[in-house]
């Protein structure tokens, strides 16, 4: 499972002239189920996610988490972030999670959020969007389960 994860103050998914959904201060996760995944890698990539202290403190150190800002999370599916471009100029995506298991991953990650009571907006699984935000910072992290459970280099 992966995530490319983003300090924003604002940012926003929309499909046509619908928004889906919207935040102000918070993270914008770009979420990537792969083959293999399950409930575990869900619940380790949540609670990175809602833990993770990239926000700044009184003292200018990145220190607090989304939970501790009162900040939300607009998690938009993404499933690139699988792609592979060692061979050749196209990427593949082999290692992205089928379209069922992929949104049940997506739906299953979005609800642990909230269960640890972090407000999540989402985009529509499977649409073509448009994702636009404000980078705080910027600051962008890049969360993979496989390394982060030591098991991909």
């Amino acid at each position: 499972m992966r995530a490319l994860i983003q300090r924003v103050s604002e940012a926003s998914v929309t499909v046509g002239d619908e928004t889906l959904g919207a935040i102000g201060q918070g993270l914008l996760v770009l979420f990537c189920a792969e083959e293999g995944d399950d409930a575990g890698d869900v619940e380790l990539m949540a609670r990175k996610t809602a833990n993770l202290r990239i926000f700044e403190d009184e003292a200018g150190k990145m220190n607090r988490s989304v939970l501790d800002i009162g900040g939300a999370v607009l998690a938009v599916s993404q499933f690139t972030l699988s792609g592979d471009s060692r061979k050749g100029n196209r990427p593949s995506f082999i290692r992205a999670a089928a379209p069922e298991a992929a949104n049940t991953a997506y739906e299953a990650y979005c609800a642990a959020l909230r269960a640890m009571e972090v407000p999540v907006e989402t985009g529509r699984f499977a649409a073509e969007m448009k994702v636009a935000l404000v980078n705080d910072g910027p600051v962008t992290i890049w969360l993979d389960t496989a390394e982060l459970r030591g098991m991909r280099g």
